[in-house]
């Protein structure tokens, strides 16, 4: 696969699942009998134009007009699953974890903007919090402990209270990065 950009490979990997599991659907919908199951939760919580695209999508519908309405995330998903319709090898590996590393730097961005003031950043790490809410796991964990960041919570121990090994490796990454930034501030 190409190079993505870096927000669109995050967007890809946290969603490789999803998307793997509509393209084998397509293929055959016997190979992915709970399919359905996970459409309708994720419409529960909030993905209506995404679950929409997807159904359509299963309903045989390729074309580019299925984009239309939808925001930038559900926009990079549907892209990804008619890619992977038409070459599979262009499918996001699902196995693949994030690097923390990637994530890091830019939510201690925005949580040090909000510490200083950034009304901006204030709506995009909402924004983006409840983006995490949705993934479920170690992002919606995060998502939890934004707020504390901003009141500049570092206790890695409580921030990191049931997240796996990987989630605690980000949180410890995010908290080195706003470290950084304080120091640079003085």
């Amino acid at each position: 696969m190409s190079r993505l950009p870096e927000k669109t490979e995050q967007i890809l990997q946290a969603h490789a699942g999803l998307i793997h599991r509509v393209v084998m659907g397509c293929q055959n919908r016997d190979r992915v009998p709970d399919l359905e199951q996970a459409l309708e939760f994720a419409e529960k919580n909030g993905w209506t134009r995404l679950v929409a695209a997807i159904r359509r999508i299963l309903a045989g519908r390729r074309d580019t007009g299925l984009l239309q309405d939808l925001d930038e995330e559900d926009r990079i998903i549907v892209e990804a699953i008619l890619r992977g319709l038409q070459n599979p090898s262009t499918l996001p590996d699902p196995n693949a974890t994030p690097d923390p590393g990637l994530a890091a730097p830019g939510i201690a961005a925005m949580v040090h903007a909000v510490r200083r003031g950034n009304l901006e950043s204030l709506q995009l790490l909402a924004d983006m919090a409840q983006q995490m809410l949705k993934m479920g796991g170690d992002m919606a964990h995060l998502a939890g402990i934004m707020n504390p960041l901003v009141r500049g919570e570092w206790e890695l121990e409580r921030l990191t209270r049931g997240m796996s090994p990987q989630g605690e490796q980000l949180v410890l990454t995010i908290l080195e990065e706003l470290q950084r930034l304080e120091r640079d501030d003085h």
